[in-house]
């Protein structure tokens, strides 16, 4: 299925009614005063971040969103129905901006958390309030304000604690199913993941974190090649980067992983570089990957970068980097971990 994370919509709030022109029509009272009610409001149109909504699907096949008008006033001081209020659910982090300028609008990162997108016209006042001591009888009234009408842009940025980052058969899919109750494709050839896999890690103490797989990427994302730099707005938000590596690479073939990693990041969003990194050197179960271990670490650590040695497969190191993660997103696991060495 395929993952929809922008989307263009137009938005219409509702125009607001017509005040009424109306005179008191009643026995013995032949001079009865104005009695025109009021329009009603036009709905509104408003923007929800729901936890139960996970992508922009829905807005890719449907893009004109009308609220209702406001009714028009009556006789007898009675007043127009408002305008139902017309609410669009978005999923949580999702960015609001003016379709022309880019301008942004909102960022809705909480449940429930609403943004009023466009507010609907104000009802037009009949003529019951415009008579004066010397007008008695006005025979008019306003009309309603319009609706505000605009274009917008809707995108998703994934909210995640962790964000995964590697080469297309690094085992990212892999790491993520152990890690958490996830259920990724998993395959041998690349590009298994074609869109943004989320996962839940929960240790002992019923503390948690969300951890998001992007698509691999690979040398040349910056210019458009592959999938994986079209999703790193995915892991934005994160508070950590973990860089997956394949470890039966040789010391050179892992560290210019990296570095290919890093320029094509560097060239989406510079201000990913600031983020806390862990480097995970995976398929460790491999005779390959044991042998190339203490180079690979070698030349990392003249960057002052800890590598930490894991097998997906197997889940060997698994519990040391549970550990890792805790820490470093400000959450203590205090040791302890579903998880087996």
């Amino acid at each position: 299925m395929k993952f929809y994370d922008e989307a263009k919509i137009f938005i219409r709030s509702g125009d607001g009614g017509q005040g009424c022109v109306s005179f008191l029509r009643e026995r013995f009272k032949p001079f009865g005063g104005p009695n025109g009610g009021d329009g009603g409001k036009g709905g509104d149109i408003l923007i929800t971040a729901s936890a139960q909504c996970h992508s922009l699907e829905d807005y890719h096949y449907q893009q004109h969103f009308k609220a209702p008008h406001g009714g028009h006033g009556q006789g007898s001081e009675r007043n127009g129905r408002k305008g139902q209020d017309l609410k669009l659910l978005v999923p949580l982090g999702t960015v609001i901006r003016e379709a022309d300028s880019g301008y942004l609008l909102a960022d809705l990162t909480t449940d429930g958390q609403t943004f009023l997108a466009a507010q609907g016209g104000r009802g037009g006042k009949g003529n019951k309030h415009f008579a004066t001591a010397t007008h008695r009888t006005p025979k008019f009234a306003q009309k309603g304000e319009p609706g505000v009408e605009t274009w917008l842009i809707l995108e998703l940025k994934v909210l995640a604690h962790i964000g995964l980052v590697g080469l297309p058969n690094a085992g990212k899919s892999t790491l993520l199913s152990q890690l958490s109750a996830a259920k990724p494709k998993i395959s041998d050839y690349p590009f298994t993941t074609l869109k943004p896999n989320l996962g839940i890690l929960e240790n002992d103490q019923g503390q948690r974190l969300t951890i998001a797989d992007i698509p691999g990427i690979i040398e040349g994302a910056s210019h458009g090649a592959g999938l994986g730099l079209k999703f790193l707005k995915h892991i934005e938000r994160t508070l950590i980067l973990v860089f997956l590596l394949d470890g039966s690479l040789p010391e050179e073939g892992a560290y210019r992983s990296y570095q290919m990693l890093i320029k094509e990041m560097a060239a989406y969003n510079p201000t990913l570089l600031d983020k806390p990194r862990l480097v995970v050197l995976n398929k460790m179960d491999l005779p390959e990957a044991k042998t190339h271990f203490p180079e690979i670490k070698k030349v990392f650590k003249k960057e002052r970068q800890e590598v930490l040695p894991l097998s997906a497969k197997t889940g060997e190191g698994m519990a040391s980097l549970i550990q890792d993660l805790f820490i470093h997103t400000g959450t203590p696991n205090n040791g302890k971990t579903d998880q087996a060495d």
